[in-house]
């Protein structure tokens, strides 16, 4: 019965602080039936397009920056409200905001709450499991993100065909949110999962080994008791202590040896999985769609199957990767996602659209959701020492912010350029890429502690 209640607690605060993760998706995936809306009302060009996309990805790497260092300072629980609030604030901003400089403000400050989740939230995670979960739990914020992914296109979707349903009737706040300027309810709804976010943390312990780290070994054995036996908490306690017992270290530090090569390892792979181009097909679905000869109402609609695709996949993964380990999923899923990917151009080089092209890119979704996706994450969580995981995790998720934002800048510039075509062609070269580095320097870590892991890449 005991054991009973330490899964269920640690799968419990796994996945409130994978809200952190839906938040993340919800936040990146609603600007997909924003862009179309923005560009018409505010007349933008191609490069403002990029822009306005890419703006909240330049508030990613800032909120990446402060989060590291601050959770190592002030706690990982204390950081994840400040997520919230900035969740919060944008929500709400975006939503009133008019002038299009005070919009492109706004997707800055939402930019900065994914970017501290999608530091904290994972790390929290990860210092929370048990080694043998520690896999799984990790990729439950992956899972969340593509929920959150999901929730945004269903959210789009359900407000657009409405919009349209009452256009030209009613008045009042409401009717002018979620009528006359849908996209600004689009943005607005997000202050629900935020709120709720912002309230659960209030229950959720801090990490044990970060408690360790500051002299508050009383209430890390307490954390420690709820998520394993009396003899496991005691023993894992021993072992965060001697692990905490080196001296904090900072950016210095990662860059020399051994740290430096499990910095250089964490940074490729996590680049390498952005290059892939998989938040440019989420972001510009309708406009991918659009490309493909369809029109944008059934593009939404589209986009919710692939959103879907995304998050069964991702279960998957939750299943295997603690069973199948993180290098044979990465191997297989970073060379089929080059198939795949190379599958999609070519459909969009021949002129097939419909189905087959929705199928090929399901497929990369698939292969996506399965490695490159969860594993950048579970892997940056797992081979550093603790005393400097913080810092090397907020590196780390900055390599994936600075990747994705250089791929949603130049993606219409790309698209108008060289053509859906190429620009499909060009991120199938970048998983390609991913397989061979993998291949050659990825090593298994499933089932291990963090400190057993700290000790074998020493």
């Amino acid at each position: 019965m005991t054991e009973v209640k330490t899964n269920r607690f640690i799968v419990f605060i796994t996945l409130i602080a994978a809200l952190g993760g839906f938040l993340f998706g919800f936040d990146m995936a609603v600007v997909s039936g924003i862009i179309e809306p923005v560009k018409l009302q505010y007349g933008l060009s191609s490069s403002q397009e990029g822009l306005f996309v890419s703006c909240a990805l330049l508030g990613c790497i800032a909120g990446v920056a402060f989060s590291g260092y601050l959770s190592d300072k002030i706690g990982r629980r204390k950081v994840l409200f400040i997520a919230a609030f900035l969740f919060l604030v944008s929500a709400v901003g975006f939503a009133f905001s008019e002038a299009y400089a005070v919009l492109i403000f706004f997707r800055v400050v939402a930019g900065m709450g994914v970017g501290v989740a999608s530091n904290i939230s994972p790390l929290y995670i990860s210092e929370i499991a048990p080694g043998k979960r520690r896999g799984a739990l990790v990729t439950y914020y992956q899972l969340a993100i593509t929920i959150g992914i999901l929730c945004a296109y269903l959210s789009n979707l359900f407000l657009q065909r409405n919009a349209i349903a009452h256009a030209g009737s009613g008045s009042g706040l409401l009717h002018w949110l979620f009528i006359e300027n849908v996209w600004r309810g689009m943005f607005l709804v997000a202050l629900i999962p935020a709120t709720a976010f912002a309230l659960l943390l209030l229950i959720v312990p801090e990490s044990p080994r970060w408690l360790v780290q500051y002299g508050k070994t009383a209430e890390a054995l307490s954390v420690l008791r709820k998520i394993s036996d009396e003899q496991e908490a005691t023993a894992e306690l021993k072992a965060i202590r001697e692990a905490a017992s080196q001296p904090r270290g900072g950016l210095s530090e990662l860059l020399r040896l051994p740290l430096r090569k499990l910095l250089a390892l964490a940074m490729i792979l996590t680049a390498l999985s952005q290059l892939s181009g998989i938040n440019g097909i989420i972001f510009y679905g309708p406009t991918i769609m659009k490309s493909a000869g369809i029109v944008t109402n059934d593009a939404l609609l589209y986009q919710v199957i692939l959103g879907l695709a995304n998050a069964v996949f991702t279960i998957v993964a939750i299943v295997k990767v603690d069973s199948w380990g993180r290098r044979p999923l990465y191997l297989y899923g970073s060379i089929f996602s080059a198939l795949a990917l190379l599958l999609t151009g070519f459909c969009f080089l021949m002129g097939i659209t419909g189905w087959l092209m929705l199928g090929a890119i399901i497929l990369f979704l698939l292969f996506f959701a399965l490695s490159l996706g969860p594993l950048k994450f579970v892997i940056s969580t797992e081979i550093f020492p603790t005393h400097i995981r913080g810092t090397a995790v907020s590196v780390c998720i900055m390599t994936m912010w600075v990747s994705d934002w250089l791929v949603n800048l130049l993606f219409p510039l790309m698209r108008d350029g060289l053509g859906i075509a190429v620009t499909f062609f060009i991120f199938s070269f970048f998983c390609f890429l991913s397989f061979i580095y993998a291949k050659g320097k990825l090593v298994e870590t499933k089932g291990k502690s963090l400190e057993e892991i700290e000790k074998m890449l020493a």
